[in-house]
């Protein structure tokens, strides 16, 4: 029987599935920095026992091969679908749906992995009746704020009207610059004041920041800083250089 490494949990694919929603439903070759990030946050995760892994566990060919699996079971695909898994398809499923609120869990799980709130599932389970993934129940407080897509549209908009580039309001990085014709335009958008504060509220695209990944990841961690208050950090680390 040949060796082989443990199944893609829910909170794995998540996390794939944001990254090829935010490639427009195309799969990531393994070479892309963005899969080579990924597959480097997956094999710190502690969802699986060490004594389960084979050495290339969740390296960047087979997150890149996750990625072509879950793309092309999107139902717009127009060839073959890959063998992807029943998860593939339900985690598929739910961002078609709510994609907004999937986004937002994706982000809470990469939150969760950098402050190292994972649950160690790896532990052994005494109880046999009690065998669950219970492990990813931190994430359901995280993730009922509603986002209103058409904010971050606008927010978009309204800077190209200005003639201004679609860059990060913190260091400046302007994914088309980089990536050419695959990153024009590309941009993460993140709220100034958290949903999480404050509960139900109005908000306009004042109310919005667009960030790069870096500065975007950067800001979540604890404790939160405002994009002025990173920028500053930006700064001061560039001076120092």
């Amino acid at each position: 029987m040949v060796a082989e490494n443990p199944d893609w949990t829910e909170d794995e694919v998540i996390l794939a599935c944001d990254l090829v929603a935010q490639n427009e439903w195309r799969g990531i070759s393994g070479t892309d920095p963005r899969v080579i990030e990924l597959s480097a946050l997956l094999r710190g995760l502690p969802l699986h026992p060490p004594d389960t892994r084979l050495p290339n566990f969740r390296n960047a060919n087979g997150v890149g091969r996750k990625t072509a699996d879950i793309a092309t079971a999107h139902p717009d695909y127009p060839g073959t679908p890959t063998h992807g898994g029943v998860t593939d398809r339900k985690v598929l499923a739910e961002f078609l749906g709510q994609p907004e609120q999937m986004h937002a869990r994706a982000l809470a799980l990469r939150t969760a992995a950098e402050r190292g709130e994972f649950v160690n599932l790896a532990s052994p389970v005494e109880d046999e009746d009690m065998l669950a993934d219970e492990g990813r129940l931190f994430i359901r407080r995280h993730v009922a704020r509603e986002r209103d897509p058409r904010l971050r549209k606008r927010k978009i908009e309204a800077l190209l009207r200005q003639g201004r580039p679609i860059a990060c309001e913190t260091c400046g990085f302007d994914f088309g610059q980089i990536y050419g014709e695959r990153g024009r335009g590309y941009i993460e958008c993140h709220h100034v004041l958290p949903l999480h504060v404050g509960g139900t509220r109005v908000n306009g695209i004042r109310d919005l920041a667009l960030l790069c990944a870096n500065c975007h990841r950067m800001i979540h961690r604890s404790p939160w800083l405002s994009p002025a208050e990173l920028r500053v950090l930006v700064e001061q680390a560039t001076t120092w250089e």
